[in-house]
């Protein structure tokens, strides 16, 4: 069983939208804790003096709702329970299961006793008939697997010591607790659904094998500048024949699935996207282990994809910044705040410290400068802030 922290943060913004007229929707990887959320808000609303018959509550992975697959009957069962003239709280978890299930949302949200939660594992759910017919009716709120404060929280102990687990079992919930053979054996599980469930199914690819060969050589390459035809080049020397926009398609697809992200390099003196050699990191890095064969390579790319998915959970919006020959890691920006990190395992090595420091002269405006290292001596250098990772993801937040 799931050990439970009430993980306020989602559950404050998710009832900051309470009884507005929007579909409130959790997006994010199967077993991130979505379902979770949704349960633990339930219980909140009931604290707060909802009544339990106000609240109707339909899991689409449930054998109970296997009839509700079609958006009629999904639309008639939540009608028929519906409390008349009191407010009724809707929850549906996995909405993507429902085909067309955005005409069953379109005209439950036109009665004014309804307000709508609801979960999918796949971002492609809001492309097509959904954004359209419900343009600026739903807000998205993202989940993702736990940071490693939280995963410190689930799991006490020695700060040093559970951050090199983390960087092992992830953030998924229930993978926390299980040694690594059935660690092994769960996270094979999640990721054979995310394929044939959120990806395959829904996209209708053949090769499943390709598939799971280009998430593999992500895991393998994670924080690499990398592009559609260098991945496509490598799997047919390897064997594998494909093509460049095959490869786009599948990478379009394991994002899709909140797999991987990919991050887009940013030109700091042209102040534009470039669109080649974008990176790409794991939503979850139990998972990116799992495809790695269960082998810890390279720490210092295994720690920049710690902070990626910290600064995603902070709501930021991240690229690699590009000045003529040299990138600094990641410029994070929200509303007018910018931050530019660099990420080292460490930097006591004078030649590593000039190196990662580099990009950063060349920088020309005055936002923060931040090296992230495992480093435990602070300094600070020509005004470019030095911090422990681990000080950096515990770190009190406004």
């Amino acid at each position: 069983m799931e050990k439970l922290i009430e993980r306020n943060e989602y559950l404050d913004k998710i009832a900051g939208f309470k009884d507005k007229d929007l579909i409130k929707t959790l997006t994010g990887v199967r077993r991130s804790g979505k379902s979770t959320l949704l349960r633990l808000y339930q219980k909140r609303l009931m604290e707060q003096g909802v009544k339990k018959e106000q609240i109707i509550s339909v899991n689409m992975e449930d054998l109970r709702f296997e009839d509700l697959h079609d958006y009629h009957k999904l639309y008639d069962y939540i009608c028929s329970h519906l409390v008349v003239d009191q407010m009724n709280y809707i929850f549906i978890d996995e909405i993507q299961e429902i085909e067309s299930f955005e005409k069953a949302l379109n005209s439950l949200q036109l009665k004014e006793n309804t307000d709508i939660y609801i979960t999918g594992s796949n971002s492609r759910m809001f492309s097509g008939e959904l954004s359209t017919r419900l343009s600026g009716r739903y807000v998205e709120i993202p989940v993702y697997p736990f940071t490693f404060a939280e995963f410190l929280q689930m799991n006490p102990g020695d700060k040093e010591e559970r951050f090199m687990q983390f960087m092992k079992t992830g953030g998924l919930p229930a993978a926390i607790d299980l040694d690594e053979e059935r660690r092994t054996e769960y996270l094979r599980g999640i990721f054979n659904t995310v394929l044939l469930k959120d990806i395959v199914e829904r996209r209708r690819f053949s090769d499943v094998v390709l598939l799971e060969t280009v998430s593999r050589y992500l895991a393998d390459n994670i924080s690499n500048p990398t592009s559609t035809k260098r991945i496509a080049d490598y799997l047919t020397s390897a064997g594998r024949k494909t093509t460049p926009m095959t490869i786009d398609n599948y990478l379009g697809a394991l994002e899709d699935g909140f797999l991987v992200f990919a991050v887009s390099r940013y030109d700091l003196k042209g102040k534009r996207i470039l669109e080649r050699q974008e990176k790409y990191y794991f939503g979850d890095l139990g998972l990116r282990y799992f495809l790695s064969g269960n082998q810890f390579r390279d720490l210092g790319r295994v720690l920049e994809n710690v902070v990626f998915l910290e600064l995603k959970k902070r709501g930021y919006i991240i690229h690699t910044g590009r000045t003529g020959q040299e990138e600094v890691d990641f410029m994070a920006t929200k509303g007018d705040k910018v931050y530019y990190y660099q990420v080292c395992a460490s930097v006591l090595d004078e030649n590593t410290r000039e190196r990662e420091l580099r990009p950063f002269m060349k920088i020309q405006d005055n936002y923060p400068k931040i090296l992230l290292t495992l480093d435990k001596i602070p300094m600070t250098d020509r005004g470019i802030i030095h911090q422990n990772i681990i000080d950096f993801l515990l770190e009190e937040r406004a």
